[in-house]
């Protein structure tokens, strides 16, 4: 059983991957276009470079594509992540010490959840590895296999 687990463990964790970029980029788009309710439910947007707002719009939705397509995810995840911490110690952690009582439990959650791909890589079906496969073809040496864990 846990030999079966360890050898999926790449598409789980390119699954795992793809969502949080998905649902990381939906509040960027939310933000900056509107889509989604807009940031206020009602198709609002976020006014050009207004900080930290904007700022971290941009980041979710560029920073949730990147991760979502896996391409450059270990530097994307890494801004993503800092934005979150940034996000939850400076917007949510003065209102309360808890996450569920100053509605940080989100940008806790995505800063963690981006942490770790920092250190994991894209795991499987990421653009990171298909370009890094090519170039060792180019190149006439085999494909670097990295194991997700020790």
């Amino acid at each position: 059983m846990n030999g079966r687990l360890t050898s999926a463990q790449p598409y789980a964790l390119g699954l795992f991957r793809m969502v949080v970029g998905l649902l990381f980029a939906c509040h960027g788009a939310a933000s900056l276009l509107g889509l989604f309710g807009g940031k206020d439910g009602n198709g609002g947007t976020v006014a050009a470079g207004a900080w930290p707002n904007w700022y971290a719009a941009v980041i979710e939705l560029i920073g949730g594509t990147l991760v979502l397509l896996g391409l450059a995810t270990r530097a994307a995840a890494f801004i993503a992540s800092g934005a979150m911490a940034y996000a939850y110690f400076k917007v949510h952690q003065p209102q309360a010490l808890w996450p569920i009582e100053n509605h940080g439990e989100g940008a806790a959650m995505y800063c963690w959840a981006m942490f770790l791909l920092v250190f994991t890589g894209s795991g499987a079906f990421g653009l990171d590895r298909l370009l890094a496969r090519r170039a060792s073809a180019r190149e006439g040496r085999p494909a670097e296999q990295t194991p997700v864990a020790a």
